[in-house]
This record gives structure tokens, C-alpha cells and sequence, in this order.
């Protein structure tokens, strides 16, 4: 397995952010490969970062937008720098988009149906980065019961 490229004590704080929402930290490849399986449902995955737009939007965005009505069955994260194989192994997954960090993508039934790249998130507020995983979770998941 690799190094860690960040003290992990100084990046708990982020970590925290999406685990108290109830996402899953994903920090082996064979994780990966099970949470993102067919059987999963829907799955919203965030490669989750140090950087400034993950902090100011990526992170806020994703908590604004699991206030939705409509949500994904499972909740899943892996942090980049952290545990190097299970970030590249995820990356794996998203076939047709360059590695970037933060990043977050939408899965259904094992198929990569949504995906905002750093690119679609630097820049962005909160909000908009909300409105666009809302509007994703309407398309690919079921109404919450």
C-alpha cells in the first residue's frame, strides 16, 4: 500500500464533514469494488480533498443536496492523497474522466450516470453544486420511501 501524502490527523476534520453525513470511507480497492457493484443501487461517490473547492464547495454542495427528497441508496468516499490504492482503484471506475480532486460521481446499478470533475466545481457555490446533484439524484434515484 502507499504513503500517505497528508497527516492523517490534519485531514480527520474533512473526513468528518461527509462521515457524519453517512458516507462510507472506502480505504481498500477491494471496498471500492464492492460498493460500487451492481447490487449497491444507487451510489453517490466523492473523492474527497484538501483543496479550498472541496471545502467551500464541493463538501457543502454534496450536504445540501442529501436534503433532497430524492437521494442515493449508499454514500461512499475515498480521500485523495490519503489511501492511494483505494483513490486510484475508484478512479478506475470512472471511465472517460481524467483523475481530479475533489471529485463526485453518481452510480446506478454499476453504471456511471453523473459526474462533476474538479472542473465543474471550482468556481461553483454550494448551491449550485446542490442544484446539480439534485437534479442528478431526480433523474437516477427513487423517491425516498
Amino acid at each position: 500500500m502507499s504513503a500517505n501524502r497528508y497527516d492523517p490527523a490534519e485531514v480527520q476534520p474533512m473526513r468528518d464533514e461527509l462521515t457524519q453525513l453517512g458516507f462510507e470511507e472506502l480505504l481498500t480497492p477491494e471496498s471500492v469494488d464492492i460498493a460500487l457493484s451492481p447490487a449497491r443501487g444507487t451510489v453517490l461517490a466523492v473523492v474527497n480533498s484538501v483543496c479550498g473547492c472541496a471545502a467551500g464547495a464541493a463538501r457543502p454542495g454534496v450536504r445540501l443536496a442529501l436534503g433532497h427528497h430524492t437521494r442515493p441508496d449508499q454514500l461512499v468516499t475515498v480521500f485523495a492523497g490519503m489511501e492511494v490504492d483505494a483513490v486510484e482503484r475508484v478512479r478506475g471506475y470512472f471511465q472517460g474522466y481524467p483523475p481530479s480532486s475533489p471529485q463526485i460521481a453518481l452510480f446506478r446499478e454499476g453504471r456511471l450516470e453523473h459526474m462533476l470533475e474538479r472542473k465543474d466545481i471550482e468556481g461553483k457555490t454550494a448551491e449550485a453544486i446542490a442544484a446539480d446533484l439534485r437534479a442528478a439524484f431526480d433523474r437516477c434515484c427513487a423517491p425516498a420511501a
